[in-house]
């Protein structure tokens, strides 16, 4: 197959979505598909929406030699109005290629002001009503989009895979993990914005009983101003010695975060999946997450983790001074955590899943 993929930016941007599209494009170059990447440049909001009108970007995905192009669903903006100038959707006006768009979630499933979901809401149904199909990273996700657009377009739920990062952890070496005396260990991974919930985990870690510490892994770049009052709220609730702010690691050190760390507490306001989840359980790390969003496709509340309503940091609190004062109630999860996580899809399968999805479009 020939296949085009618009995003915005690098490939290797660091982020759950560009890992999902990265190790898709591998498999399909690896199975001997062509894998043309079409990068946008990053901007506004506002001003992704005038690349609408750009008589280039119109030519280049006119004349491009593909049998179907992908789209990463982030680029909307960008795209809404081009696409309906490329023939529409069951309207018998002939498109070069068949248009896929690959969905995270949705920008307007995000917490912000209404006003500023209403306006996302309608450029995305307008984008996602000019595609042909879909490939959903979970059913949470075909479900938002189903309820925004309808039912009817061809689609496919394939999973983000279990297996980005090798599972270096024992059973055995879980248990003990477990049982070692000390503040309990809680690690947060994610870009610091306000999504992810850092703030949140923060106040928690104030509120609880147990004086656990917290190590950070993420991004400050990506929004410096919240950045900002992360440190001044870690710094006026007295945290200073409990929080480390590790900013962006490498793989090593994450690899080793993992293994030495005893919880994951990521309560994003909305996952579409939730990438990071799946990581912490093969290392054995009981998962906090919320109940917004997808986690409850990879965690089941009170067996391999807890989720929480976003926001509810006296939640978190309660839940930290309980494995934290319960190490075996910590045990029992961490194992069911590691069990959980072999029954995830991996990256080969998953992939497999969207690349046959694609070869049925083109026939």
């Amino acid at each position: 197959m020939r296949i085009g993929l618009v995003i915005y930016g690098d490939l290797d941007t660091v982020s759950g979505g560009y890992l999902y599209d990265r190790m898709l494009v591998a498999h399909l170059r690896a199975a001997g598909d062509s894998v043309e990447v079409v990068s946008l440049p990053w901007r506004s909001y506002g001003q992704h929406l005038t690349d609408n009108f750009a008589s280039a970007l119109r030519r280049r995905l006119r004349d491009g030699a593909w049998d179907v192009l992908l789209q990463d669903e982030l680029n909307h903006p960008s795209l809404f109005w081009v696409n309906r100038r490329l023939g529409r959707v069951r309207a018998g006006e002939p498109r070069p290629y068949p248009i896929i768009a690959i969905v995270h979630h949705l920008r307007c499933s995000e917490a912000r002001p209404a006003w500023q979901n209403r306006l996302y809401r309608w450029v995305e149904r307008r984008y996602l009503r000019g595609v042909d199909g879909f490939i959903f990273n979970s059913r949470t996700t075909q479900g938002v989009v189903t309820g925004l657009v309808g039912a009817g377009r061809a689609s496919v739920v394939a999973h983000p895979g279990r297996d980005h990062r090798p599972v270096t952890v024992t059973a055995a070496q879980i248990a003990a993990r477990a049982a070692e005396p000390g503040p309990l260990r809680v690690l947060f991974i994610g870009n610091l914005i306000p999504r992810k919930g850092l703030h949140t985990v923060v106040d928690a870690l104030a509120q609880a009983p147990s004086g656990a510490r917290l190590t950070v892994v993420g991004d400050a770049d990506v929004d410096p101003a919240y950045a900002v009052a992360i440190r001044a709220q870690i710094a006026r609730l007295g945290l200073a010695g409990r929080v480390e702010l590790l900013g962006a690691a490498s793989d090593e050190a994450l690899a080793r975060l993992l293994v030495e760390s005893q919880v994951l507490a990521v309560p994003s306001s909305y996952e579409g999946y939730g990438i990071v989840y799946a990581e912490a359980l093969g290392h054995g790390l009981p998962v906090i997450a919320s109940i917004a969003g997808a986690a409850h496709e990879i965690v089941a509340d009170g067996q391999e983790g807890f989720l929480v309503a976003p926001g509810d940091a006296a939640a978190i609190a309660a839940i930290l001074g309980r494995l934290s004062g319960d190490r075996a109630a910590l045990a029992r999860m961490s194992q069911a955590a590691l069990a959980r996580y072999a029954t995830l899809p991996t990256w080969a399968e998953s992939a497999a899943q969207a690349r046959g999805f694609l070869s049925s479009i083109i026939r």
